[in-house]
């Protein structure tokens, strides 16, 4: 990066202050004013705006030009408006799959397959797929982890066991779903393509999922719930709700079908994703007898049960699970990361948080401590931030540089940032999400923090690959190499 007015080399003071302005900010508005006063947090986008603020005005203040600080913020959303075409049509995509009954089927099918002995390993499987699938992992946990818990309670089980899995598995499918938000960027923050990056998650998420997969299939076998009478009464009015208002075929696995042939050919995520959604909107209309007035209502502002009129009173978690999607269904992640580049690409301009990073990590010599390093930056500022999507942009940037002089591919950094981020999430507890968990599942953070297996195993598993290079690649110079 060059700069008409940018000095050979920026003092370390003028580019950490602004990163220590940031942390001040984060500590005031997100840790202080809840915790210390019981306020409301600042919101993100302001800590953000605030920041940025700062930062314009340190460079004007030293004599760098608005029209080259401009020019470095624009050059930073170049490289963003792929993603963020991908961040609208997720929500397209979200929509037009309810629409046309995909979600709706699957859920279906899963909820009749409930078997006592082996409630631990469905709550951690089912998630799974619906995340995979739909690329939330709060909609996972707020629809299918809701229904779960109530079959835990019913039969007895242990809600700190169940609660556990179910987060577990609904973070695993959003860490690996390219309709993930949080994983399109972080693919974005590292500038590395996003089925490159999704299969160096496999390294460490895959052998994660295989051990808490294999402790919930033996806390069930060893410790089974208590069956109750009438346990799986509570499932009929769901079941019986669904296909009340849809018509399940086979046809209905189209879409899906898709978008995970287009991931496994590696097709362009845009075209794939778009025409995934003219087929579920054909599909609602054909089999579902939808107007194309409600597609395009679905599509635009997402999917409403109230648009379902000939299925009488619909119970309102199958409205908990149905109303979600649509064009602006993102639009929160989307501004955030509007922010987040309006800051990192003021700082670019004089190379700031490469200027820091260097200074701070002159003692990394190896390989593996830059990436166990990486791990570590990101657990502590997504602890700080409360949010994925700052953090990826955060520590992304700043290690890149690092990355590619010690010769560790791109994909392994993007990795690095949801193993110790996106993972580490519900499990601390002033998280926005971990909150979010407690409040939807009713089970408190102290019951299932301990038996949310897959972050735990993720956390080993990704500080054992850095130590022996598994999967990392060590030397080679692709920055989309790692696979």
């Amino acid at each position: 990066m060059s700069h008409e007015d940018q000095s050979p080399a920026t003092p370390f003071y003028q580019a950490i202050l602004p990163v220590f302005v940031l942390v001040l900010l984060v500590g005031y508005g997100l840790i202080i004013r809840p915790l210390a006063f019981d306020q409301t947090a600042m919101p993100l986008e302001l800590i953000f705006i605030l920041a940025a603020a700062f930062m314009v005005s340190q460079l004007l203040l030293t004599g760098h030009k608005w029209a080259n600080i401009q020019d470095s913020i624009v050059a930073k959303f170049q490289k963003a408006i792929p993603a963020f075409m991908i961040l609208f049509c997720i929500g397209l995509v979200i929509a037009s799959w309810i629409v046309c009954g995909t979600v709706p089927m699957l859920v279906y099918w899963g909820l009749r397959i409930v078997e006592p002995q082996y409630l631990y390993l469905l709550a951690f499987l089912a998630p799974i797929v619906f995340s995979m699938l739909t690329g939330t992992s709060w909609g996972s946990v707020g629809t299918i982890g809701v229904v779960l818990i109530g079959i835990a309670t019913a039969l007895d089980a242990n809600l700190g066991i169940t609660a556990g899995a179910i987060i577990g598995g609904a973070y695993f499918g959003d860490k690996l779903s390219p309709l993930s938000d949080t994983t399109n960027l972080a693919a974005l923050a590292a500038e590395v393509d996003l089925h490159d990056h999704i299969r160096s998650m496999l390294w460490s998420t895959v052998p994660s999922a295989l051990m808490a997969g294999g402790i919930y299939f033996w806390m069930g076998a060893v410790y089974p719930p208590t069956v109750k009478g009438g346990e799986l009464q509570s499932l009929a009015p769901i079941l019986n709700g669904l296909s009340s208002i849809f018509n399940f075929s086979w046809f209905l696995l189209l879409p899906a079908v898709i978008v995970l042939a287009g991931s496994l050919w590696r097709m362009p995520s845009v075209p794939v994703l778009i025409s995934s959604v003219l087929v579920a909107s054909l599909l609602a209309v054909v089999c579902q007898g939808f107007t194309v007035t409600d597609v395009m209502a679905s599509l635009h502002q997402g999917f409403d049960t109230e648009m379902v009129t000939w299925a009488g009173e619909i119970p309102e978690p199958i409205s908990v699970l149905l109303n979600r999607g649509g064009l602006y269904a993102l639009s929160e992640p989307i501004i955030i990361a509007f922010m987040v580049f309006i800051f990192i690409g003021a700082m670019d301009h004089i190379a700031a948080l490469p200027t820091v990073v260097k200074r701070m990590t002159t003692s990394l010599r190896s390989p593996a401590s830059t990436v166990i390093a990486a791990l570590g930056a990101t657990a502590l500022t997504n602890a700080l931030t409360s949010n994925q999507f700052a953090t990826s942009f955060i520590i992304g940037d700043a290690f890149k540089s690092k990355f590619d002089d010690q010769l560790v591919p791109r994909p392994v950094l993007s990795r690095s940032l949801e193993d110790t981020g996106t993972m580490l999430e519900s499990i601390v507890p002033w998280h926005t999400s971990a909150v979010y968990m407690v409040a939807t599942l009713g089970v408190p953070l102290a019951e299932y923090w301990h038996w949310q297996l897959l972050s735990l195993c993720n956390f080993g598993v990704a500080i054992l690959l850095a130590i022996t290079g598994i999967g990392c690649f060590y030397g080679t110079t692709s920055k989309t190499s790692g696979h």
